[in-house]
């Protein structure tokens, strides 16, 4: 019977009936020691439910997939029934095999998809207590699964305690943000007098008991309990700290040989009886000194376990026992252990001072950890390894190892601590480049390239020659996605100096020049060498920038579908973010505005899950873009408050002050924009064409010549048809002409930009209009406006309607929306896969869900549609 907590059963019952429904849900349970998290966890089991349980446990917190492996050893067999590189990446994760590449969330997916599997035959409960102290690896799987759950029948409830609350008991940072979180609150009064009341204890002392426990469940069981005092001590003390003061004092009454007993167990800290027992034999102790504590119900053994009945009598356990006595039954435990890192573990727990070979075995579990994709786990064993290290170099050596695997890890702020601390301890080159590069990169992530670009420029001097071009070519794309043109330019002079070259460094540093003809050529041979290489060579994310830079849509086309497909079959989600973004801009040119907004939706989820905070802001601005076509004020500026100050975020508030009517606002935007330091990319040139467009509207074309001269300059040399055609189409607003118009509208039909070819076709037929040729003016107008209705551009398209108005012309209403625009952005993914032929097994694995999640987004888009199955799937033009 659980007192005072309606609330929380409800919320469990609630989550566990959505399961037998089959929607999946996830509930962390939040409170402090003592509060009866457990006692909520094992409620949840009712009949029908397949259950899975893990706990986390203090001494397995740098154990690379601790956790994982006590939550499938029930359904091991299960493994070699998922799809190959899911069962790989478990087996991997497990020790089971080898590990190839591992990527630190192709385990995550791999669970996530086990889970659905498991829960095709019934529902699946799966439960973790002790959440905050499962190791890295197991946690990172656990929160990618989690948040992806959605129509798979499984419940999954997290325990996890509470260090915020006043004098809680400190616990590692907790990993489970951002998932529906049930704080779980000490009792009221009289649910703790009926509590006690239950168990016995006179009125006389339950209001007693009930103010020194503070309604801590835990505290008012001891407290209650037949023949137990108060723990001595000043007073008050935090409920969790007396409760703690109360096992001591009861295991500091126990025989000598059982308070022995009690560390090795509590310092062994996974319940391992066989484990105990021969640590125990070596120091003259055995099974039976540890009857006494079974007697005092401290501990039970059951079989090949033992167990604290609480983890603070464990804390109790091992706090209690003297520093000599806790190195000795870590040295013992060490002796006698088999697996390599526990024996590890529990040599470093017995270090005293530094100590060379357990700083080596500590690095080689590291290694192992790596080799399983548990970077966050290397991370903290190199960390501790280094502390042990008595030469200085291999302690900084270690210590820039755990900073980049933290930052590999998704927590740069840890990675930034370690490298600055590292940093000061040695002048060796090639340690100070790493800790540099690895600082660089927490800036970047932070959103301060300039910094970040400055700091891999300056160190360029002091670094090796063997890593130059690679540190040289990190600053010079710092610099260029920044504005922070100095840092190329020296990049660039830097390379030449040391008598190097870099065909991506050295075009860039040609293009911040407005020397376009010279920086073209080398960044085209970059991407052209790229698409001739198989996906993922060494070259290719640098190509798909270099493509970016000159505005080579087909090639970022092909580099980022072949990457991103290559990526998806490797379940390698780390670059997918940024390939993602890339993949969006190219499709919101080419008017695949819905598309556009499935990847960036998509690559946002990655982000956030990856870590990638810089990159889920960035990613606004496709947003920004997207909504600005659209008309949709409220959108953009909500994009652009993600992104405040960004220079694409501007460059789409401009194009919605152009499209609703208030040219003076576009100009006051785009004027410093076109003229600073990012007017050299292959973003800033579609805004000189709305620079010059609203000058013109606004009677002074002069304020745009300069822009558009350096347009025409950039269109020349990369010769991509959609910017030969903005120039053109400058030209012929600027000079008031109409050849330029025609020379435009050839160039665009050469790119497929449509909202761009539109936008030439509207301002031609205003043209036309203009000059008293309304019949002429009528049929760019109508292609116009068909483009600008099917991309739902509503500003624009009310802007062609007036024209054509204007030319004599009656005009219908807009017609329905697309089919596929009624969909969501996954549904959209799905849907098109589906009518491709692909499996919902397949997709799953392409999409980072479960197939029963596949299931359930065509089962919401079949109605939207207007077909039933897969087969009416196939009819429908949805494959682009």
């Amino acid at each position: 019977m659980l007192y005072g907590r309606d609330e929380e059963l409800q919320e469990i019952a609630s989550l566990v009936a959505a399961a037998r429904d089959g929607r999946s849900g996830v509930l962390a349970l939040r409170g402090e020691a003592g509060i009866g998290k457990t006692a909520l966890l094992n409620a949840a089991v009712e009949p029908g439910l397949r259950v899975l349980r893990a706990t986390g446990v203090e001494a397995e917190a740098e154990l690379a997939f601790a956790g994982l492996s006590q939550f499938l050893w029930p359904v091991r067999d299960r493994l070699d029934a998922l799809p190959e590189p899911h069962a790989a990446a478990l087996h991997g994760a497990l020790g089971s095999v080898p590990a190839e590449r591992p990527d630190r969330f192709a385990t995550g997916l791999a669970l996530l998809t086990l889970l659905a599997d498991l829960a095709e035959t019934e529902p699946v409960l799966c439960l973790v207590d002790d959440a905050h102290w499962l190791d890295a690896a197991t946690a990172e799987s656990l929160q990618f699964a989690a948040r992806r759950l959605t129509a798979e029948r499984v419940a999954l409830l997290l325990a996890v305690r509470d260090d915020r609350a006043p004098g809680a008991c400190r616990v590692p940072c907790y990993p489970f943000t951002g998932l529906p979180e049930l704080v779980v609150d000490r009792l009221a009064p009289a649910d703790a007098d009926r509590l006690l009341a239950a168990r016995g204890l006179p009125a006389a002392r339950r209001t007693d008991v009930i103010r020194q426990s503070a309604g801590n469940p835990l505290a008012l069981v001891e407290f209650g309990a037949p023949g137990s005092a108060f723990p001595s001590g000043p007073a008050p003390l935090p409920v969790a700290d007396r409760v703690l003061a109360g096992y001591q004092e009861r295991i500091a009454h126990l025989p000598e040989q059982t308070r022995w007993m009690l560390l090795l167990a509590a310092a062994e800290g996974r319940g391992h009886l066989s484990s105990l027992l021969t640590a125990a034999a070596e120091s003259g102790a055995s099974l039976a000194d540890l009857a006494p504590a079974e007697r005092d119900w401290l501990v039970s053994v059951t079989g090949t376990t033992l167990i604290f009945r609480h983890p603070l009598i464990r804390a109790a356990a091992y706090q209690s026992a003297p520093a000599d006595q806790r190195v000795a039954a870590h040295r013992v435990l060490a002796a006698t252990a088999e697996n390599p890192d526990c024996r590890v573990r529990h040599r470093a727990s017995a270090a005293i001072a530094p100590d060379e070979e357990v700083a080596a075995e500590l690095s080689a579990g590291a290694e192992r950890a790596r080799s399983r994709g548990g970077h966050g786990t290397a991370a903290a064993l190199y960390r501790r390894a280094a502390e042990l290290s008595p030469d200085a170099t291999d302690r900084v050596r270690r210590t820039a190892t755990a900073a980049e695997l933290q930052l590999l890890s998704g927590h740069p702020g840890e990675a930034e601590e370690l490298a600055l601390g590292a940093e000061g301890l040695t002048d060796d080159p090639v340690e100070v480049t790493r800790l540099v590069r690895v600082r660089a990169a927490v800036e970047f992530e932070r959103g301060d390239t300039r910094t970040a670009a400055r700091m891999l420029v300056d160190r360029a001097a002091h670094t090796p020659s063997g890593e130059i071009v690679p540190l040289l070519r990190t600053a010079a794309l710092y610099g260029w996605t920044s504005g922070e043109t100095s840092a190329v330019r020296a990049a660039d002079a830097r390379l030449r100096a040391a008598g190097l070259d870099d065909r991506f460094v050295r075009g860039l540093a040609r293009m911040i020049e407005g020397a376009y003809a010279d920086g073209v050529p080398p960044l085209a041979a970059h991407v052209a060498d790229a698409l001739a290489a198989p996906p993922a060579a060494p070259d290719r994310a640098d190509a798909v920038q270099a493509a970016l830079a000159i505005g080579a849509d087909d090639a970022v086309a092909v580099l980022t579908a072949e990457e991103i497909a290559h990526h998806r079959r490797r379940g390698l989600l780390g670059a997918l973010p940024a390939l993602l973004h890339a993949q969006a801009r190219v499709q919101l040119e080419r008017g695949l505005h819905g598309d556009a907004a499935a990847s960036v939706e998509e690559a946002a989820a990655l982000a956030r899950d990856t870590g990638l905070t810089r990159r889920a802001g960035r990613l606004a601005t496709a947003h920004a873009r997207l909504a600005a076509i659209e008309g949709d004020e409220t959108r953009v500026r909500a994009a652009g408050d993600a992104v405040p100050g960004g220079v694409f975020a501007q460059a789409a508030l401009a194009l919605l002050d152009l499209g609703s009517g208030r040219p003076d606002e576009t100009v006051r935007r785009l004027a410093p924009l076109v003229a600073g330091p990012r007017r050299h990319s292959a973003g800033m040139m579609p805004p000189i064409a709305d620079l010059a467009e609203a000058a013109v509207r606004l009677g002074r074309p002069d304020e745009a010549r300069p822009a558009a001269v350096r347009l025409r300059a950039w269109a020349d040399a990369t010769g991509q048809p959609w910017a030969l055609a903005l120039a053109l189409r400058c030209a012929a607003l600027l000079d008031d002409a109409e050849d330029p118009y025609l020379r435009a509208l050839d160039e665009h039909a050469r790119a497929d930009r449509p909202f761009d070819t539109a936008r030439t076709e509207l301002l031609y037929g205003e043209w036309l209009r203009r000059h008293r040729r309304r019949a002429d003016a009528r049929r760019p107008l109508r292609s116009a406006l068909e483009t600008f209705e099917r991309l739902r551009a509503a500003p624009w398209a009310e802007r062609a309607r007036g024209e054509l108005r204007a030319t004599g012309e009656a005009v219908t209403s807009a017609p329905d929306a697309d089919a596929l625009d009624r969909l969501t952005p996954q549904e959209r993914q799905v849907v098109r896969l589906a009518a491709a032929g692909t499996s919902s097994r397949e997709i799953a694995a392409q999409l980072f869900l479960s197939p029963r999640t596949v299931e359930y987004h065509l089962y919401k888009a079949y109605p939207k549609l207007g077909v039933s199955s897969r087969r009416e799937l196939a009819g429908l033009e949805l494959v682009p």
